[in-house]
């Protein structure tokens, strides 16, 4: 028994990297579902609602390009996350004073008051750490990550938001 390692260990070892890969992707599922959840029922948002309503806070977006850019997501993604937003009256989207063809994406006063002892995201702390990457580091990484995707057949070209539910077109799997 003692000559088995313990499957910690074996998942740890640098001659093991699919373990230490996939081990790597369960825990970032898992953190995405336990933050996912706590965020759910302590404040009554999605984890995307409240990572866009976090990216807001700091400061306005002159368009939805400019947010799909700064919550790396797609445009169509934070669309339709800052569309639920509006609903509930927690952002507002108003047209440019400088340039009537652009919107302007705000936190409103109910939105600000949602966020008072709103917890980090796990989007946040993963950018965050992903910055402090080297240049090269981060290329590297999203180049493997891409690569392995194509290898498994898994379709990365425009997913939704994480934490937000995807809406299938009828008739799409």
């Amino acid at each position: 028994m003692g000559a088995n390692p313990t499957p910690s260990a074996a998942a740890l070892s640098p001659d093991r990297p699919v373990d230490r890969s996939m081990n790597a992707v369960r825990s970032i599922v898992r953190a995405f579902r336990v933050n996912t959840r706590a965020i759910e029922l302590k404040m009554g948002i999605s984890l995307a609602q409240l990572f866009v309503l976090q990216q807001l806070t700091e400061r306005p977006a002159d368009s939805l390009n400019e947010l799909a850019e700064r919550t790396a997501t797609h445009q169509s993604s934070v669309s339709v996350v800052v569309r639920r937003l509006v609903e509930r009256g927690f952002v507002s989207r108003s047209s440019s004073a400088a340039d009537r063809r652009r919107i302007e994406i705000a936190v409103t006063p109910a939105g600000r008051a949602l966020l008072e002892d709103a917890p980090t995201t796990i989007q946040t702390q993963l950018m965050t750490a992903l910055r402090r990457l080297t240049r090269d580091e981060q290329s590297m990484l999203a180049h493997l990550l891409e690569r392995w995707l194509r290898e498994a057949k898994i379709d990365f070209a425009s997913p939704p938001m994480l934490g937000e539910d995807e809406i299938v077109a009828p008739g799409r799997h």
